[in-house]
């Protein structure tokens, strides 16, 4: 695996940018483009994929990185690089992530190499750029660069806990891990442009070189890298261009006759991110990035959500289907006394017959709640029935069927007819008092209610329940009820998802249809971003000139991604809509119906549990196919089907027919879904394939 596909690329852009008038530093203009263009196409070569970390102009942000996306801090209040680093290892999908601010136009092309070199020969978490400048005095002293480095996805957790104590100095978190120093030569290919003063005066350098020697070079003698765009014969707008991928870098204010500047570098692999650059307010449909594989889209949403804080305290009747917000501690122990399993006679182990028999007498008659206070003596029994307390001196009871005869107050009791110690449940053995009877995070189902009455418990404390607004997008949609116009359909997305939300316990609130409208669109965004924790969509994710509901996502917040390599669903967006004081989550699933409710089970069904406070774990059997099932490697497939048994006993599976995911009589039809893995091919008659079940999933 070559390192490139090893590394995702994070552009610092989060801070407050006020040193530069009213316009963020990554947006200032410089060289005919914008600086975060430049540390774009610098970072590009050297990475899988980029994405930038911004927290405001975030719509301008998201026209330049094109597919890539913006993510905003997940901490409040502008929390430095350590909150960009945050999001940046929360979004990771690679293992190893690669920083660079958004003001550092001249990073040096080797950055990623030499710092994963520095890293494996020293087995560090990080490794950070150094090097060498010169005091006033015009002594050498040793210059880090934190925010130039190269660290493993999986301190995550070691960032958070550092975060949670309140602290946000990097020097603070990186004394936690293993780091390794890289010494670089070229101190200018470090230097920030923090000033207006300092962005003027590169200019002016550039123009200075324009009038020497024709086309510009950069300052630092990278001319390899900067290239003049094909619209631009003076050099004017030259950019720097990416070398070893197809990025297409656009100057702002580019129009449509202009020839947008690509570079001329060897067509890009399976592992590079197809990105494109565009100016603010440009379409951002002119890239394809390579569709997501499942389990990393799941791996992504997992990593984002988290659950809702809120709690409140219900009567235990009320609590059903509610995920427990505190462990339940038992107050007492369960069972509250040594108990009979059986009915039969309760007695002193050591009188039980070696040989032969033995014959008991009966002292008394122990039932559940009223006790034999009495201890038997030799050859004494207590007629005991299942759940009475054990009396006083007794450690066995023989099950009255296992008698070798009964006679009226007289018990005979063969040898080896049971061991001492038998059918006796030992107070606590369930639960002893002060352990965790239910832990927090569990979903309360009929059973947990039962437990926790045994216990004396009458309420208990739930995560608060999570708000989802859902609407259907599309001109063609109408609600039932309404006149079916030529060419319209009705609406039945809002329906399943009703119901799909419902079952899971969510406050739902449905917000009808929107038109095929941004102004519409934006504006129900906005309208259940202040109402819910958690927005879904069906319909408008796709490429369609009417298919709005990605890129209002970007104008709002950020998309994580919108394309995947599954079937039914392949374009599902997931990402977060921001508006001035709230933010909610937003899955927008395919228009299709199937694809609907099979994006819904995949991805948003696990990530609102995660929210709840609670997660499942989508279990599946195995079956075997009674029939060929074709599939082609590369993405992974849903296809409905009817689980059975065959005539040997064994489950067997069979597809309920055509599969388009249109067809929404073919998810009524079906019990289980045939799960047919990204890596897998065709099916063979008779092949096990995994199945999941419908049962207590919708």
């Amino acid at each position: 695996m070559s390192l490139k596909s090893k590394v995702t690329g994070l552009i610092l852009a989060g801070g407050r940018g006020t040193r530069m008038g009213r316009v963020d530093k990554g947006l200032q203009p410089f060289r005919g483009s914008t600086l975060v263009a430049h540390v774009l196409a610098r970072l590009a070569p050297q990475v899988a994929s980029v994405a930038i970390n911004a927290n405001r102009n975030l719509p301008q942000y998201q026209a330049l990185a094109g597919a890539s996306p913006v993510l905003p801090d997940f901490l409040d209040g502008f929390a430095g690089p350590l909150a960009g680093l945050q999001i940046g290892l929360q979004f990771c999908p690679t293992e190893l992530l690669l920083t660079a601010p958004c003001d550092s136009p001249f990073l040096p092309a080797d950055l990623a190499a030499r710092l994963h070199e520095a890293m494996l020969a020293q087995g560090a978490d990080m490794a950070m750029a150094v090097t060498m400048e010169r005091d006033e005095q015009g002594a050498l002293y040793r210059q880090p660069h934190p925010v130039f480095s190269l660290i493993k996805a999986d301190v995550l957790p070691q960032l958070e806990a550092y975060l949670d104590t309140g602290a946000r100095r990097m020097e603070g978190f990186f004394k936690t891990l293993q780091v390794a120093e890289v010494l670089f030569d070229d101190s200018a290919a470090f230097s920030n442009i923090n000033t207006l003063e300092e962005l003027q005066h590169h200019e002016r350098t550039d123009a200075t070189s324009r009038g020497a020697s024709g086309p510009a070079a950069n300052v630092r003698d990278n001319a390899d890298d900067v290239r003049p765009a094909a619209s631009d014969p003076s050099g004017a707008g030259a950019v720097p261009a990416a070398r070893s991928t197809g990025h297409v870098v656009t100057a702002p204010g580019a129009g449509a006759g202009d020839t947008d500047l690509a570079a001329h570098a060897p067509a890009a692999g399976a592992g590079d991110t197809h990105l494109a650059v565009h100016a603010p307010g440009a379409a951002a449909r002119d890239t394809d990035p390579p569709a997501l594989p499942v389990t990393e889209a799941q791996r992504l949403i997992r990593e984002r959500v988290v659950p809702v804080e809120a709690t409140e305290t219900l009567p235990l009747l009320a609590a059903l289907d509610r995920v427990l917000a505190a462990d339940i501690i038992s107050p007492i122990n369960v069972p509250a006394h040594d108990n009979s399993a059986m009915d039969g006679y309760a007695l002193r182990g050591a009188d039980l017959p070696a040989e032969g028999t033995a014959a008991f007498n009966i002292i008394g008659i122990a039932y559940a709640g009223h006790p034999v206070t009495q201890a038997p003596q030799a050859n004494e029994c207590v007629r005991i029935m299942t759940g009475a307390s054990i009396p006083p001196g007794c450690d066995t009871v023989l099950p009255q069927e296992l008698a070798a005869s009964i006679d009226g107050q007289t018990v005979t009791i063969a040898a080896n007819a049971i061991r001492a110690g038998a059918n006796l449940r030992r107070a606590g053995e369930d639960l002893r008092a002060g352990g965790i009877a239910i832990p927090a995070g569990k979903l309360l189902r009929p059973a947990d209610l039962g437990l926790v009455a045994s216990l004396g418990i009458g309420q208990v404390t739930v995560k608060r329940k999570l708000k989802v607004a859902f609407f259907s997008t599309g001109d063609e949609l109408r609600s039932v009820g309404d006149k079916l116009d030529e060419g319209c359909v009705y609406d039945s997305n809002r329906y399943t998802l009703f119901g799909m939300l419902t079952r899971l316990g969510c406050e739902v609130i449905d917000m009808g249809v929107v038109k095929d409208d941004p102004q519409a669109l934006e504006a129900a965004l906005r309208s259940a971003a202040r109402q819910a924790d958690a927005i879904i969509t069906s319909g408008g994710v796709s490429e369609g000139a009417a298919d709005y509901t990605r890129d209002i996502m970007a104008l709002l917040g950020d998309v994580a991604f919108w394309k995947l390599a599954m079937r039914p669903g392949r374009p599902l967006a997931f990402g977060k809509v921001q508006t001035e004081q709230d933010s909610a989550w937003l899955f927008g699933l395919p228009g299709n119906p199937v694809a609907v409710m099979v994006s819904f089970y995949m991805f948003a069904r696990p990530a609102l549990l995660r929210m709840m406070g609670t997660d499942c774990q989508q279990q599946t059997v195995q079956a075997r196919a009674t029939e060929a099932i074709r599939k082609r490697p590369g993405r992974t497939e849903y296809q409905r089907a009817i689980l059975s048994t065959g005539s040997d006993g064994a489950p067997q599976v069979r597809l309920t027919g055509a599969q388009g995911s249109g067809i929404l009589r073919s998810m009524s039809e079906a019990n289980c879904i045939v799960v047919l893995h990204h890596d897998q091919a065709s099916v063979a008659a008779g092949q096990l394939v995994d199945v999941m079940l419908f049962d207590g999933l919708t």
